[in-house]
């Protein structure tokens, strides 16, 4: 590609082919952290360690991330995103709080099916820094919660939903069975299909309690 095409394509607001390439590297070192330290828990795991798996020199873990814990944090955000965003574009779409919420349980052991490694890193390895929970983890979580809330306040506003349950308690409670679920899948067998398979029973289980009481 010549200089002028490049910066043409700089002009129109494209990602250059440097860019792309460096997203990929950086997708290519979070893959392979996730690998790591599932395989062998945060603490053990070295930055070279990573590297070799992902396929790069170790220096240049250090281009995209500061440090170890930097590479755990940016590991849990980038994927959490990606749930709040594609949350953030389906929600809109459905009408019914109580669909609302049956999407937004499906996505999250959906999303986590087939990723076992993925779901340890998530539900335990993140839990043994106290620090990185308090100071990264609590701020996405709390975004998170707070989505799943005004789906419940919506559902209460419309009559869809019981009244007296604090919508950020439901919220909590949702989101803890779903977690507690995820953690003895990727710390079990991990059956092929068991997430998908319980997410259609906490879904019962949600909307049950979360029914109004018939008059």
């Amino acid at each position: 590609m010549s200089e002028s095409s490049l910066s043409a394509r700089r002009s129109r607001g494209r990602p250059s082919a440097r860019t792309v390439r460096g997203g990929d590297k950086r997708e290519r070192i979070l893959d392979a952290a996730v690998r790591v330290f599932a395989r062998k828990g945060f603490y053990l795991t070295r930055v070279s360690e990573v590297a070799k798996a992902a396929g790069v020199a170790d220096g240049t873990i250090y281009l995209y991330f500061k440090s170890k814990d930097d590479l755990l944090v940016s590991l849990f955000e980038n994927r959490i995103q990606r749930l709040l965003t594609y949350l953030d574009t389906e929600l809109p779409r459905i009408a019914s709080a109580t669909y609302k919420l049956q999407k937004i349980i499906e996505l999250q052991l959906g999303l986590l099916e087939g990723e076992r490694d993925l779901a340890e890193v998530v539900t335990v390895i993140l839990r043994q820094s106290t620090k990185l929970m308090k100071e990264y983890a609590a701020p996405r979580f709390t975004a998170y919660f707070d989505t799943i809330a005004k789906v419940i306040a919506e559902g209460q506003a419309s009559g869809e939903l019981r009244a007296d349950i604090s919508p950020h308690l439901a919220a909590r409670a949702i989101f803890g069975a779903l977690d507690a679920i995820t953690m003895t899948w990727a710390l079990g067998k991990a059956e092929p299909g068991g997430l998908l398979r319980a997410s259609g029973q906490i879904v019962e289980l949600v909307l049950r309690g979360l029914s109004p009481a018939a008059p």
